[in-house]
């Protein structure tokens, strides 16, 4: 899995196709909030951690959509189909290397969001990298999941979104809600419904993608 993991890193730094877009996009969308929004301290604090995670659910689209680009443009799934080598394993290298992508993504987006919509980071920032993470890894894992049910499709790009919206809505409730009590400076007790939500998510579709990824590919 290591050398899976390898494999997609440096496709990545060849390219360069997949932190750039979702960097550059969430820089895009977090000074378009700031523009368009004129009102005071106290709203903007209270909408921002809305603000700050429609931000990455976008950004996380179009990672989604390039996860598997390599192989549909090389005819590597060919190679999956013929290979002795658990599909699984497949799943979750890509899960890996999108989260890492998408989490340095966050973080160079979340200082210029919070410095364009005047947002002062008194806050833990360990438990906002708690959230972070969890909610990361539940988002790609939806998204690699839904990706690779849409792998062969014509339509696969319009696919993606219908089907991976609803099934995110649940993990950027929490998220937002979790984020919410953590800028409000809140104790762990009142926010770990929420995130016990997120480390779920997580879990559970980490471990059907690596079941099920088998079977998705060979149909």
């Amino acid at each position: 899995m290591l050398l899976l993991i390898w494999k997609e890193i440096l496709c990545e730094l060849r390219t360069k196709q997949i932190i750039s877009t979702m960097v550059l996009f969430g820089l895009t969308i977090s000074l378009m909030f700031a523009l368009s929004f004129n009102l005071n301290k106290e709203v903007l604090r209270l909408i921002s951690p809305g603000l700050f995670w429609i931000a990455i659910l976008f950004c996380s689209i179009l990672g989604i959509n390039r996860v598997f680009s390599y192989e549909i443009e090389g005819n590597g799934y060919w190679t999956w189909i013929g290979a002795p080598i658990d599909r699984g394993l497949v799943y979750i290298s890509k899960v890996i290397v999108l989260v890492i992508f998408l989490l340095l993504s966050e973080i160079i987006i979340a200082i210029p969001f919070f410095v364009f919509l005047n947002i002062k980071a008194d806050f833990s920032i360990f438990q906002f990298l708690t959230i972070l993470i969890f909610g990361t890894i539940s988002i790609i894992s939806i998204g690699c999941l839904v990706s690779g049910l849409t792998l062969r499709s014509k339509i696969k790009g319009n696919l993606i979104s219908v089907l991976f919206l609803p099934i995110s809505t649940p993990v950027i409730i929490a998220a937002v809600k979790s984020t919410e009590l953590v800028f409000d400076q809140k104790p762990l007790k009142e926010w770990s419904f929420w995130l016990l939500i997120l480390i779920t998510f997580s879990t559970i579709f980490c471990l059907t993608g690596y079941l099920i990824f088998n079977y998705i590919i060979e149909e």
